[in-house]
């Protein structure tokens, strides 16, 4: 699975990867479209889909929604390298 991290070296938060721009080509929408589906800007979907961004629990679950799958086969939590201190 080719998943983006949405985690930055000395930020707190767990690193969250995710597959949302895979997602949003198999539904034939661009990224204002999906925006809009969500009530989310374009940029902000932009920001999700290249990892700079991680979604409110909300907003990640409204696109799984729209992506009609589980907010898991989306976004994802996996322990790596970048965990360990």
């Amino acid at each position: 699975m080719d998943y983006k991290n949405c985690y930055k070296k000395g930020d707190d938060h767990m690193p969250l990867y995710n597959r949302l721009k895979e997602f949003r080509a198999k539904l034939g929408i661009n990224q204002q479209q999906l925006g809009s589906l969500v009530g989310a800007s374009r940029q902000t979907i932009s920001l999700i889909e290249r990892g700079d961004y991680s979604p409110s629990v909300t907003l990640a679950l409204k696109i799984a929604k729209v992506c009609g799958v589980g907010v898991e086969e989306i976004f994802s939590y996996e322990e790596g390298e970048d965990d360990e201190e």
